[in-house]
């Protein structure tokens, strides 16, 4: 049996998240998305603590999709965070920000993301990202045994 692709996306726009959960519908491995709205929620959902601290351990997502500007614990934080763990410090991780700024760029890479990816706009822009990271991050790119 297949196991089925889960990808956390880690947003607080409402209309990004819609946008995103619209083109991942069409996609060709449909993966199970997982939605989020800030940092500290993000840890949480992967770490099973705080509001998540009841759910049953589960997999780790094949990827995260990770926006820079959120409330509270921002995105460089939650990607430091996560690369400090043993448990996450292998999970794929994409920013996908409206940011261009250099000092992001170069902190993403700094604390081991994997892409930068600066939000198209437009649907059909934004779909075409979306079927590419899907291709890349989800069919031909192999994973780290878990």
């Amino acid at each position: 049996m297949t196991k089925v692709s889960q990808v956390l996306l880690v947003e607080d726009n409402e209309d990004d998240v819609e946008l995103a959960l619209h083109a991942f519908s069409g996609s060709r491995v449909t993966p199970e998305i997982k939605v989020v709205h800030d940092g500290e929620e993000a840890l949480e959902f992967l770490w099973h603590t705080g509001r998540y601290a009841d759910q049953e351990a589960r997999d780790l997502p094949s990827l995260i999709l990770l926006d820079l500007q959120l409330p509270g614990i921002g995105g460089l934080e939650v990607l430091r965070r996560l690369r400090e763990r043993p448990e996450t410090r292998r999970v794929p991780v994409v920013i996908l920000t409206t940011s261009d700024a250099e000092a992001d760029i170069i902190g993403g890479y700094d604390r081991g993301v994997n892409s930068y990816i600066r939000k198209p706009v437009g649907f059909a822009s934004f779909s075409e990202m979306v079927q590419q990271l899907e291709h890349y991050w989800l069919i031909t790119n192999l994973a780290p045994p878990s």
